[in-house]
């Protein structure tokens, strides 16, 4: 038997706000400690640009490093952008996990749509390469050493466990310091409630223009639910499935008098 050290995995960092955010620096230094990095990472930020892919005009690429000298590329498209070019060919072998985030701000219920962070993620697995999205949840606080240290944890327990299909997991952690947390909950999507509001103003030329404001989006903090588990103070993993079909309502659509 041979005794040589198994070949450290190798993971695909991105996320969606931006090769310099400070949540990417944070992770890539957790995840170095056990892997093997390539980060390819927007070089701006695309926050709730959804699963959006560019196809109309060419994508740039150009390598830069993070503030603590990692060596990163970054990139004009998306974040689905960012992990399509790497799994076409732009790394030169395909990744074992693709790992996005850790983003500011939560990513929970109804947000998934939204999200560039969880999108990113979906390309992977679309891609057949399992994936993390890592969110915290704050929008001021960027103190993401424990979501960092959770997500090397999560990364090398899923990497362990050899899913027999490539997985999704959605992780929401608070934002407090690790004595505080009061542990990891596996849970299902919550009911986001969103006060989005349209706001009218007129430029100089007496012209509208819009803005979609309002108040940030709260939640139903049900037991069971990623909303319920961050106000109760745990991290939250959801697994994510990308079948959005309604499979209750197939039944009553045969019903329907759909015929031609």
């Amino acid at each position: 038997m041979s005794d040589a050290p198994s070949p450290r995995p190798y993971i695909l960092l991105t996320n969606d706000d931006g090769v310099t955010a400070p949540g990417l620096a944070a992770l890539a230094q957790a995840l170095g400690e056990i892997a093997e990095l390539a980060i390819v990472a927007p070089e701006h930020n695309w926050s709730a640009s959804g699963h959006s892919k560019t196809m109309h005009k060419p994508l740039r690429v150009r390598p830069t490093r993070l503030a603590d000298g990692s060596q990163a590329l970054m990139t004009s498209g998306s974040p689905s952008d960012c992990v399509a070019l790497a799994l076409l060919g732009l790394l030169e072998r395909a990744p074992d996990l693709v790992i996005s985030g850790i983003n500011q701000g939560a990513n929970v219920g109804h947000d998934l749509t939204y999200s560039g962070t969880v999108s990113a993620a979906m390309e992977a697995v679309i891609g057949g390469i399992p994936a993390i999205a890592i969110s915290l949840n704050s929008y001021e606080d960027t103190r993401f050493e424990v979501a960092a240290a959770f997500a090397a944890r999560l990364a090398g327990a899923l990497l362990a466990s050899h899913p027999e299909r490539p997985l999704l997991l959605n992780v929401n952690v608070p934002a407090l310091p690790r004595e505080e947390i009061a542990g990891v909950q596996i849970t299902r999507l919550g009911q986001r409630i969103y006060r989005d509001a349209l706001v009218r103003r007129a430029d100089p030329r007496g012209q509208f223009y819009y803005w979609i404001g309002g108040d940030p989006p709260e939640g139903i903090p049900e037991e069971g639910t990623d909303i319920g588990a961050l106000s109760q103070g745990y991290i939250s993993v959801t697994p994510v499935a990308l079948d959005l079909t309604d499979h209750p309502a197939i039944e009553a659509l045969k019903g329907w008098p759909l015929s031609l």
